[in-house]
């Protein structure tokens, strides 16, 4: 019998927070570094099933599937039912560069009242929710490590960040949420 190894996730079993925050990692999703010109987005949205946004720090949702604007010509397209993204854009038929970065990132939800203030401790940008509503979706830092913020209700963010930064964002995360809860 051979033996095979079985990769662990990353903050697999890991639960956080305080009485008002609660930190939870989200399940396995499939995700798609997209880059095109502007031209390309009527055929990669029809491709993805979604109007892929144009608008600085918006984000669009259909499903289990969303497209996050990072930058310019630049998104995040997380698929939480873990379809195949590169599927999908391969036969979009229209110049773009997709590169999947599912097993490069993990998920952080972190929820509750206290979420705004939790993601405050160690995010520059103004999260109220005036300035970063409901399907805001920015590139940041939250300390040190570079996140991608995705508000996905008024008390819950989904915090995107590179595998080998998720133990410290984690705990710093958690350490914000016991602050928060006072």
């Amino acid at each position: 019998m051979a033996n095979v190894a079985i990769r662990k996730l990353a903050l697999a079993g890991r639960l956080g927070g305080s009485a008002t925050v609660r930190l939870t990692t989200a399940p396995a999703a499939s995700r798609v570094a997209l880059r095109a010109p502007a031209e390309s987005l009527a055929a990669l949205s029809s491709a993805l099933g979604l109007s892929v946004p144009t608008t600085p720090k918006t984000s669009s949702r259909a499903g289990a599937r969303s497209a996050l604007w990072i930058g310019p010509d630049e998104w995040l397209v997380i698929d939480e039912a873990g379809a195949d993204l590169m599927a999908a854009l391969s036969g979009a038929g229209t110049l773009h560069s997709a590169t999947d970065v599912s097993h490069r990132n993990v998920a952080i939800i972190v929820s509750g009242p206290g979420a705004e203030a939790t993601l405050s401790a160690g995010c520059p940008q103004d999260l109220s929710l005036s300035s970063f509503p409901v399907g805001a979706a920015s590139r940041t830092v939250f300390s040190k490590a570079e996140i991608v913020l995705f508000r996905t209700e008024e008390d819950a963010f989904r915090v995107e960040c590179w595998r080998s930064f998720s133990d410290y964002v984690f705990g710093l995360l958690n350490e914000a949420s016991h602050d928060a809860g006072h």
